[in-house]
């Protein structure tokens, strides 16, 4: 399919470790994007087949040895050539009305003032996830604050203009959420983003919840960031 041109272009930055089973289903959703786009991904050092699944659809890979997401996001938007940035984790999945809704907020002008975010989703039924999801998103709404498996859209100046995203190993998507909402709002793609759910089902949703909230309140008094991405990661 012949891709169409003189629309804004699109650089769509993945960071991954480890992420085989995920990474084709997301590259088949983003395919369907019809203009100029480039997708890059920037890898923290994959033992499993990550780095040639990407290289085999011709995407361009950045190795980084690092795994540190937040140095993984920076580096790929340093790498970027398009007008505007979109931050996807590797376990998403795209609903399928994403290219539609996208395209709308790309066309806008006006849309360049703002972040975006996709309304967070777990596809498996579950009641808990269902209230989850309106947490997420009564979070995001009221508070301004969507996290990062929700992706971030942004045009690319406005990106650098507010700093990007700092070299943290957990937290950046907060630390950078909160920069950008001191002086521009975050709004809605109006858009489903799927998350995986295996690491929802594997824990209990509260008990997970209170633990995030605590590490928040550690980073925020300025707890070491490397011994706090231990603990999150245990």
């Amino acid at each position: 399919m012949a891709r169409l041109q003189k629309f804004p272009t699109l650089s769509i930055i993945i960071p991954t470790l480890n992420e085989a089973s995920h990474l084709p289903l997301l590259i088949a959703d983003l395919k369907v994007w019809p203009y100029d786009f480039e997708l890059i991904v920037v890898d923290g050092g994959s033992t499993d087949l990550t780095i040639s699944i990407a290289q085999n659809q011709g995407i361009d890979v950045i190795k980084t040895n690092r795994k540190n997401r937040g140095y993984q996001l920076k580096t790929g938007a340093l790498k970027a050539t398009g007008d505007w940035l979109l931050f996807l984790h590797a376990d998403s999945r795209l609903g399928p009305g994403w290219v539609r809704s996208l395209y709308k907020v790309i066309q806008n002008k006006t849309s360049k003032n703002f972040a975006w975010y996709f309304d967070f989703k777990i596809k498996k039924y579950n009641i808990e996830f269902r209230l989850l999801e309106i947490a997420v998103a009564l979070r995001s709404h009221f508070l301004q604050r969507p996290y990062g498996d929700q992706g971030l859209l942004i045009y690319k100046d406005l990106y650098f203009k507010l700093g990007g995203f700092s070299s943290l190993k957990i937290m950046e998507d907060i630390e950078f959420i909160t920069r950008i909402t001191r002086a521009n709002k975050v709004k809605r793609i109006k858009e489903n983003i799927y998350t995986d759910d295996v690491k929802w089902s594997n824990s209990n949703i509260i008990e997970r919840a209170i633990k995030n909230a605590r590490l928040r309140k550690k980073w925020k008094k300025g707890h070491n960031i490397d011994n706090l991405s231990k603990e999150y990661y245990s």
